[in-house]
C-alpha cells in the first residue's frame, strides 16, 4: 500500500444506503485518532468483480461485503478462512501487502461475542438451541453454535427444504423441525435465536410463544430495527435472559478493523449509542 494514501475501507452491497457500518468504523477511527475513512460502496452484481479488483489500487486495505455479494467474493479471494469456507460466504476481506486477498466470515464470531457480552456466563454447550431461519446469517450462527459446543441444534425454516439442505451440510447435531411446530422444539432448550427478518420494522411479526421454553433459556434476535422486537419483549416479560441484535454487528466489525487499521477496537456503550443514533 502506498504511504502517500490515507488508509481506506468500506462496505460493498446492493442496496447499501441503509448500512450502519460506516458509523461503526468511523467512530473507531475517531476514537483512536487514525487518519482514514470507511465508506459505503453500492455495487450492482454485474459490476462487482471489476469494482472489487480496483479497490487495492485506490488505497483500500479491505472491505466488508454484504448482500448479494457474500458468496461471489469467495471465488475472487486468494485465501479463504476455514469458517468462511464452511459457511460458504465471506463478509470481511483484507487486501494484503503481497497482493493476496484474504476472505473471512466474522458473523459467527460477532454472534458469539454478543451473547457472551450480553449474558455473561452463557455457553452454547449449556443445551440444545432452537434456530429460526436457514439463510446466510443462520449458516454462520449454526456453525458458531456447533463450534462452541452446542449438543443439538433444532432448525426451523418457513421453507423446510432450505433447512434440510443446511442441516445436511452440518451433520447429525442439526435436526430439522417443522415451522408450524417450532414451539414444540422449545422444550429443554438453552438458547433461542431468530435469524429471520420476521419482527423487523416493515416485516410481519414472528409468530411464536416462548411459554414452553425453560426460564433459564437465553433468547436472541439478530434483528436490530427495532432494537426490542416482540420476541425479546416476550422474553423480558417472562424474566428470561435476552440479548438484542445490535451487538452482533458491533463485534463482527472488530477483526476487520484490526486487520485494516492496526488497532484492536473496543465495543462499549459509547460505540453502541453512536451506531444506534438516528
Amino acid at each position: 500500500m502506498s504511504a502517500n494514501r490515507l488508509p481506506l475501507a468500506g462496505v460493498l452491497g446492493w442496496p447499501i444506503a441503509h448500512s450502519r457500518s460506516p458509523r461503526l468504523h468511523r467512530h473507531w477511527l475517531a476514537r483512536y485518532g487514525i487518519e482514514g475513512d470507511y465508506i459505503t460502496l453500492g455495487v450492482e452484481p454485474r459490476d462487482f468483480e471489476a469494482a472489487f479488483r480496483a479497490l487495492p489500487l485506490l488505497g483500500f486495505r479491505g472491505v466488508n461485503v454484504t448482500i448479494p455479494h457474500k458468496e461471489t467474493v469467495l471465488r475472487l479471494a486468494t485465501k479463504v478462512s476455514d469458517r468462511a469456507a464452511l459457511i460458504g460466504a465471506a463478509n470481511t476481506i483484507t487486501f494484503r501487502e503481497d497482493g493476496s486477498i484474504y476472505a473471512d466470515n466474522t458473523d459467527g464470531y460477532g454472534f458469539l461475542e454478543n451473547l457472551r457480552a450480553g449474558a455473561p456466563g452463557w455457553k452454547a454447550s449449556e443445551g440444545p438451541a432452537l434456530v429460526l431461519g436457514a439463510g446466510g446469517a443462520s449458516r454462520a450462527i449454526v456453525s458458531a453454535l456447533l463450534s462452541d459446543g452446542a449438543p443439538e441444534i433444532r432448525l426451523a425454516n418457513r421453507t423446510r427444504s432450505r433447512a434440510e439442505f443446511l442441516a445436511g451440510e452440518f451433520g447429525g447435531r442439526v435436526k430439522v423441525v417443522d415451522w408450524l411446530h417450532m414451539e414444540d422444539a422449545l422444550d429443554g432448550v438453552a438458547t433461542v435465536v431468530n435469524t429471520t427478518s420476521l419482527g423487523m420494522t416493515g416485516q410481519p411479526p414472528l409468530q411464536i410463544s416462548l411459554k414452553r421454553a425453560p426460564k433459564t433459556a437465553l433468547v436472541n434476535d439478530i434483528v436490530y430495527s427495532p432494537l426490542m422486537t416482540p420476541l425479546l419483549e416476550e422474553a423480558q416479560s417472562r424474566r428470561m435472559r435476552w440479548v438484542d441484535g445490535i451487538g452482533m454487528l458491533l463485534h463482527q466489525g472488530r477483526p476487520g478493523f484490526e486487520a485494516w487499521f492496526g488497532v484492536a477496537p473496543e465495543v462499549d456503550a459509547e460505540l453502541r449509542a453512536a451506531v444506534l443514533a438516528e
